[in-house]
């Protein structure tokens, strides 16, 4: 019977210790190992953070301050970052609050009556003691309510439309304001001595101007009184803070 030769790895070697070789699993997990931990020192020995760029709110630009495009991008602005927000409502003053455009004070109650929204006249004369007392009036004649207070000018014209006699004097009083509905009216009392009795010299005014309260227009009123003081003695003529009614 042949036999085959023996080689040296088949030879028994008194002494020597047996080689003890890793499964093929142990060595797969002693490589991945390896390679996480060469990644982990990579990543601090450089410092560079391994995530993307943050973009800003409202920006197209990466927190980082890089202006390249990034990847997947046109390198155009986010339109709905850039694009101003939409308002809500109809844009009619219909939203959640008023909406509406501040009013003026010319438009709200107890505004102050300018000289085209009233109307001018002089009432009756109310004579006593000496005096003659005429009542000047203006009369709301706007569509809106409005105010007047304190004194009312006044001077008579002659048909030319030259003054005759100083300016009115203003009577002791307080004034208050005085609301007038359209159609309502507030007067103030124009005063003189009769010249028959004061011996002042006289004209007769073709016409009374008067100048609402904190006004500068003025309305024109035909004068039916008669004559009035314009020099000399007791020739002062007065008015009075204007009070609600047409002084009747």
């Amino acid at each position: 019977m042949s036999t085959f030769p023996r080689t040296p790895a088949d030879t028994d070697r008194s002494g020597t210790v047996p080689t003890h070789r890793p499964s093929p699993a142990a060595r797969r997990a002693a490589l991945l190992a390896g390679v996480a931990l060469l990644s982990l020192l990579t990543a601090c020995g450089n410092g560079t953070p391994q995530s993307s760029p943050k973009t800003l709110p409202g920006t197209a630009g990466p927190a980082s301050g890089d202006t390249g495009t990034k990847a997947g991008s046109t390198g155009a602005a986010d339109p709905a970052a850039s694009a101003p927000a939409k308002k809500t409502g109809t844009g009619k003053g219909t939203g959640s609050g008023s909406g509406s455009a501040p009013a003026s004070s010319g438009s709200v109650a107890g505004g102050r009556c300018h000289t085209s929204e009233l109307r001018a006249s002089v009432g009756r004369n109310d004579p006593g003691a000496g005096q003659e007392n005429f009542p000047v009036v203006l009369t709301n004649g706007s569509g809106r309510t409005c105010t007047v207070r304190g004194y009312p000018g006044a001077a008579f014209v002659d048909a030319s439309g030259k003054q005759l006699g100083a300016d009115p004097l203003r009577s002791a009083g307080t004034p208050t304001t005085v609301v007038l509905a359209p159609g309502h009216s507030a007067w103030s009392g124009l005063t003189f001595s009769n010249p028959g009795i004061s011996g002042a010299g006289t004209a007769t005014p073709a016409s009374l101007i008067v100048t609402p309260p904190d006004e500068k227009d003025s309305l024109t009123v035909r004068w039916t009184g008669g004559e009035v003081p314009v020099s000399g003695n007791a020739s002062s003529v007065s008015l009075t803070v204007v009070r609600p009614g047409s002084g009747a």
